[in-house]
């Protein structure tokens, strides 16, 4: 390991955490401050092509595959690095943040995987960011038994053979960390305070794990982004004293610019690759973020309207199975959200059928894994998976070669008989509020209406919401979609909020803010390019 330069990186206007200096070490300081000063140039560059990119789109309003990289798509001979045995069977990963009852419960969960998550399912607090990397420290060092004060149930992990491997999840690109900045000021990446301490800590322990390093990499755009990402890994490696092509990491297809560069970015990662992932609502926010003055043709109805099986979903999840296996990488599916109702066993029943269905049909479509939010959702994705795969880790031997995605299915989204509704602009209100109120205490993953949500979920129905309005939408009811009706909508949800949990639990949340910035991100006419970017702004601590 090289020897690290005392850390010119400051920590601001942070409260002490306990025991973070298990986590914020100097050297693991200097490492961080090193990725900050080799690479945050870069990451500011490609902040700025994805500007000019949009206004492309915006003159355009189309997408196509790239000219310049057709060699690297038309050459067969490329494959990424042959998956690790750790991670040569993700046919159930289950995802959530690292608090340390979710820890122990994901390890123990009965999947293959657990997307550790750092970006969409964890408010980026400071004690989040910093005792979510404790929590995994403590996780593989068996540190970690704990008993619930509230309830006094006691939480162990179970043996290290019957744990979830570990694919941790890192902020995108976009987001800063406040609480750390070099000696001028400017605020280190997210992903690289998130990336740098995990790796830091545990690259080593991982493998004599017999595991290792694991990554999702989330929002990428371009296969330029996947590309810096890899030149982090080959500094990384060889900062730290590990063989080159141990880092693994799986990319979320999660941007409608990314489904148009699958091939590209696998190509740019292929020592570190792993596979790529279908995210479901990011993409549908990114095709509203993208194409949202491109007129009526891109208007998307009621988001739970747009399920999988739509035109253009199908060309997108078919398109990323058939290029992951004729590279040899994973294809893992999307989020199973429901979270089952300790109330309502019909709910439940309902709900269970929806998702056996749901991942049946990935399972048939060739993807190697997906998604769950729940444990109580493991038994079933497995048992779909189990069906298609038997005793086989995966099915990348099927190639999928009668799948045929043209540009322009990608985003046929007037392919889609459903419509806005006026209950789905209710319902993007009601939880827009509900999720950004919880996100301002510190909650990234938040179960609403059964649903377990995350910043996505925010990102899609204020998207839509303003979307609606620009748009001129006119709903099933016959009214039209105007700031004005959305703020009645808002105001009503306020309202019953304030009914339903009473004024003391009210007056403590923080359910006006949430209401005020919802509105600000939904009827502003400079569309804010994250939600995340101002909420961080009011996040506490």
């Amino acid at each position: 390991m090289s020897t690290p330069a005392p850390s010119p990186l400051a920590i601001v206007d942070a409260e002490p955490l306990p025991r973070q200096e298990e986590v914020l070490t100097e050297a693991a300081l200097a490492f961080v401050a090193e990725l900050h000063r080799r690479f945050t140039p870069r990451r500011d560059e490609l902040l700025a092509r994805r500007a000019e990119r949009r206004a492309e789109i915006a003159r355009t309003a189309t997408l196509d595959f790239l000219p310049e990289t057709a060699a690297i798509r038309a050459d067969d001979s490329w494959k990424v690095a042959p998956a690790p045995a750790a991670l040569n069977d993700r046919r159930v990963e289950i995802t959530g943040p690292t608090d340390r009852k979710m820890t122990i419960n994901a390890l123990n969960s009965g999947a293959r995987v657990w997307l550790a998550d750092f970006e969409d399912a964890s408010a980026p607090t400071w004690e989040n960011v910093v005792l979510g990397q404790l929590n995994l420290i403590d996780a593989y060092t068996r540190n970690i038994d704990f008993t619930d004060e509230r309830t006094g149930k006691s939480y162990a992990l179970r043996p290290n053979e019957e744990l979830a491997t570990v694919v941790m999840r890192p902020r995108g690109w976009h987001l800063n960390e406040r609480h750390l900045v070099d000696a001028d000021g400017k605020q280190v990446p997210g992903a690289f305070v998130d990336f740098g301490l995990y790796f830091f800590h545990n690259a080593q322990r991982l493998l004599d794990l017999g595991k290792g390093p694991y990554f999702y990499l989330p929002k990428t755009e371009s296969h330029l982004e996947a590309r810096l990402w890899n030149d982090v890994f080959v500094f990384a490696q060889d900062y730290v004293g590990i063989p080159q092509g141990t880092v693994r990491a799986t990319v979320l297809i999660e941007t409608i610019t990314a489904a148009y560069e699958m091939e590209e970015i696998l190509y740019e990662l292929r020592d570190h690759a792993s596979g790529l992932n279908a995210g479901r609502w990011d993409y549908l926010f990114s095709i509203v973020k993208n194409f949202r003055d491109g007129g009526e043709r891109f208007v998307l109805p009621d988001r739970n309207a747009v399920t999988m099986t739509a035109p253009f979903m199908r060309a997108y999840t078919e398109l990323l199975v058939r290029t992951c296996h004729k590279r040899g990488a994973h294809a893992i599916g999307g989020m199973a959200a429901f979270i089952p109702s300790r109330k309502d066993p019909e709910v439940n029943k309902v709900a269970f059928e929806k998702v056996r269905a749901d991942k049946d049909r990935e399972a048939n479509d060739g993807f190697d894994g997906s998604w769950v939010a729940h444990p109580d959702l493991v038994p079933i994705a497995m048992e779909s998976f189990d069906k298609v795969l038997g005793d086989k880790p995966n099915q990348k031997d099927r190639l999928r070669e009668d799948v045929d995605v043209k540009a322009e299915d990608l985003i046929a989204i007037d392919s889609l008989d459903a419509k806005p509704t006026y209950n789905g602009l209710v319902n993007a209100v009601q939880v827009g509020i509900r999720y950004i109120e919880a996100w301002l205490r510190g909650l990234g993953a938040v179960a609403i209406f059964n649903l377990m949500e995350d910043a996505a979920t925010a990102e899609i129905s204020r998207s839509q919401i303003w979307q609606w309005i620009n748009a001129g939408v006119v709903l099933d009811n016959g009214e039209r979609v105007t700031a004005e009706l959305a703020r009645k909508v808002a105001a009503e949800e306020l309202a019953n909020i304030r009914a339903e949990i009473g004024e003391e639990a009210f007056a403590a949340g923080h359910w006006q803010e949430a209401h005020d910035l919802l509105l600000e991100v939904s009827l502003d006419e400079d569309y804010a390019d994250f939600l995340t970017l101002p909420a961080y702004e009011r996040l506490r601590g």
